[in-house]
């Protein structure tokens, strides 16, 4: 393992990150904040509890699970497609790293930002008291896991794009609307049972629903199912972006 070179990606990634932390730390600190006002003490203080919680503290997991989402997609994105623009992907396919590790450490960098944006969300909820945190290990592994997904969608998405508008398709078209529609900031139990069977389609579900459980303990959904989609993804795409990375697509020629 190069460790002297993944090290090196994870400061890269961190100076970057605390160099504009305006737009990387502080908005979407600021839009957590105003999503759990509206949703949680808005909207909460005409719902009485649900699942034995306070409203803001059953939405709030929603509003985290998409700061995460957010969070680690725009790092890995833009890392990446930032590399290409400027040629110095050229650098990283010369030095010593295998595939796995060029993925470990854009993949690492990125999850790295998006537990700094968590931590404050975090502190934020505490804020407005709507933290509850019964599985603290389930939670770090689901927040991990969710944020190593949308780093690597984002890779994906940063090999593909030929320009700065592109970097935002799958976030604008799809990760967005399937989010919105994932029960992030309702339950599945107030929908009509066709529009709850599309949603148990959606995966998007089973992320809010993983990172809800092991914050309040309430589950919709089959937690065996929700790890396998998780888990499943997770290498999935692993394995697609080693390929990728392997076959040169978009780095190399």
């Amino acid at each position: 393992m190069n460790w002297i070179g993944l090290s090196t990606i994870f400061r890269r990634e961190v100076k970057r990150t605390m160099r504009v932390p305006t737009q990387t730390l502080i908005a979407p600190t600021i839009s957590s904040a105003l999503f759990i006002f509206i949703f949680g003490t808005v909207i909460g203080s005409r719902i009485s509890e649900f699942a034995g919680v306070p409203y803001i503290s059953f939405v709030f997991p929603g509003v985290l699970l998409m700061t995460v989402i957010n969070a680690a997609y725009a790092s890995a994105s833009s890392a990446l497609y930032f590399m290409r623009f400027s040629r110095s992907i050229e650098e990283m396919l010369i030095t010593p790293f295998s595939y796995f590790e060029m993925l470990l450490g854009l993949v690492g960098s990125a999850v790295v930002r998006t537990v700094l944006v968590a931590g404050l969300t975090l502190l934020v909820g505490v804020l407005f008291g709507a933290v509850r945190l019964v599985d603290p290990l389930g939670f770090f592994f689901y927040i991990t896991a969710i944020s190593a997904i949308f780093a690597m969608l984002g890779i994906i998405v940063a090999l593909w794009a030929e320009s700065f508008e592109q970097l935002q398709v799958l976030n604008t078209f799809i990760i967005t609307p399937l989010t919105y529609l994932g029960g992030i900031f309702y339950s599945v139990t107030f929908l009509p049972p066709l529009a709850a069977t599309i949603t148990h389609l959606n995966p998007f579900f089973y992320f809010a629903n993983a990172v809800r459980y092991s914050m309040i303990g309430y589950s919709e959904a089959n937690l065996w199912l929700g790890f396998v989609v998780i888990s499943g993804l997770t290498l999935g795409l692993a394995i697609l972006v080693i390929s990728l990375f392997r076959r040169g697509w978009k780095i190399r020629g």
